[in-house]
């Protein structure tokens, strides 16, 4: 049952239909390159830099339930990570970066189905228990997904 709700939760926070409206995928469907990389200010985090961040999460908690090591993210660097990259390949660039997202969170699912049920209460490394990790991530999603929201319609103003 645990493992069934914890799916579900993932599922909804990220690309599933859901009740309480817009999830971390549906928050860039069909955003622009301009939209994904606009900034409000300066020194600000843009939707491009928040969708890498929510990336480098969802590696780092399955990391930690999984118990590996550091070090095997696809991009160097932790945590927040600038974006655009300058040139002409910044499209191709955000797409990989959006693949990126889907497939940390494919990895992150399916570490999540493969625990024994009895795993998921427990504590790995640091003070919390993998059930927390897993409702967080999926609480790191929806905070993300409603401040991607807010930062398009500030750039439509």
């Amino acid at each position: 049952m645990t493992r069934a709700l914890l799916l579900r939760l993932l599922d909804e926070a990220f690309d599933h239909r859901s009740w309480h409206g817009t999830n971390l995928r549906g928050s860039i469907r069909g955003l622009t390159i301009d939209a994904a990389s606009w900034r409000p200010k300066a020194g600000r985090h843009n939707i491009w830099e928040t969708v890498v961040h929510a990336a480098y999460w969802k590696y780092a908690v399955r990391r930690r339930l999984l118990g590996e090591k550091r070090g095997s993210f696809p991009l160097e660097g932790s945590n927040w990570f600038i974006r655009p990259v300058k040139g002409v390949e910044a499209v191709q660039q955000w797409r990989s970066d959006v693949r990126l997202l889907t497939d940390m969170h494919r990895a992150l699912r399916q570490a999540v189905a493969d625990m024994p049920e009895k795993a998921l209460h427990a504590r790995g490394r640091g003070p919390f228990d993998n059930l927390s990790l897993v409702t967080g991530i999926a609480a790191h999603d929806l905070y993300h997904a409603g401040q991607i929201q807010i930062l398009k319609r500030l750039r439509r103003q």
